[in-house]
């Protein structure tokens, strides 16, 4: 009987060691990210392993975002925060000084060889000497500025950068929670090969449009990137900032164009008013190819709730729009 109780005794002690230093018992690590995109992108890795949220919201407007308290707090609760940098977030600042937040601020673009936005609506790759002009203006401005740099942000477009993405984003999870290092290395190998698999998908797509035909007209200029890495030329009367003023020359160069060119593919973007482009679209006699989604996903529940999603619905959309030209 003794030994009975001893052996329950040890039992007990080991089952209670055992749960007090179980990694699967520790609270799982708070990430914030700024745009749904990343969000998916994190949480595609993380599983279960993480809370995940996004200051801006699916459908939501990265550029005219105002964060809230609500946001403060998130990010002061946070052990982990990403962003796509590119100048995107310039509200991400003030957000983090209003918060408090001390810790990591991954920036997901890193080592991305970037596009610069110029007022002729042309994109070139940056040269070392632009990257690091832009890096010295990001710290001359006021956090009241909303200041979208001569970076184009948009480098998620292009799925080549997107394995970038993933591979700081697994970075720094490993960093901030090296207990479940090998799962998040396992899961970012996995996402790769399926975002690898997706761009051959998306160039065997484009490729069914003749290159003649390949000529697009969105809310913004928020498709450079996708546009230089699969051969399709896009045009809108927003630049890359849906803050920036359009003016009423512009509006009718474009829509000058559009007729000149027999342009017929034009899209509204999700995050987007839409009534720009249906006055574009009576003026030039355009059909709407329906929704694009460029800077944020749709909720979920939504036909693109995934980073893989807004390419799998973008895709046939442009594709057959654009054989209408």
């Amino acid at each position: 009987m003794k030994r009975l109780l001893l052996l329950a005794c040890a039992t007990l002690f080991l089952s209670v060691s055992s749960f007090l230093t179980s990694p699967a018992q520790a609270a799982p690590l708070k990430v914030v990210t700024s745009i749904s995109i990343l969000a998916d992108m994190t949480q595609h890795i993380t599983g279960d392993n993480a809370k995940v949220i996004s200051l801006v919201p699916a459908n939501g407007d990265a550029h005219s975002f105002e964060p809230s308290p609500a946001d403060a707090r998130a990010l002061a609760e946070a052990d982990l925060v990403v962003i796509n940098g590119l100048a995107l977030e310039s509200w991400m600042q003030r957000l983090i000084d209003a918060s408090g937040y001390k810790g990591p601020v991954i920036v997901a673009s890193k080592g991305v060889d970037p596009l610069v936005f110029n007022p002729g609506h042309v994109e070139h790759h940056a040269t070392p000497e632009e990257i690091e002009h832009e890096h010295e203006n990001e710290h001359e401005h006021s956090a009241d500025e909303h200041h979208h740099g001569v970076f184009d942000p948009h480098a998620w477009q292009d799925l080549s950068n997107g394995k970038i993405y993933v591979g700081n984003i697994e970075a720094a999870l490993e960093k901030a929670d090296p207990t479940h290092a090998d799962i998040y290395a396992t899961a970012a190998r996995n996402y790769l090969n399926e975002i690898s698999a997706l761009d051959k998908w998306v160039r065997a797509e484009i490729a069914k449009v003749p290159a003649a035909k390949r000529k697009v007209i969105t809310s913004h200029d928020a498709f450079g990137y996708f546009g230089a890495a699969y051969g399709v030329t896009f045009d809108a009367p927003e630049g890359i900032n849906t803050e920036a003023e359009v003016s009423a020359k512009d509006l009718a160069h474009l829509v000058d164009q559009m007729k000149r060119e027999k342009i017929k593919a034009l899209f509204v973007e999700n995050m987007s008013d839409p009534r720009m482009m249906q006055t574009i679209a009576r003026e030039t006699g355009a059909e709407e190819g329906g929704e694009l989604y460029s800077d944020a996903l749709s909720p979920p529940g939504g036909e693109a709730p995934t980073y893989l999603d807004m390419f799998r619905v973008n895709v046939p959309r442009l594709v057959a729009a654009m054989e209408k030209n």
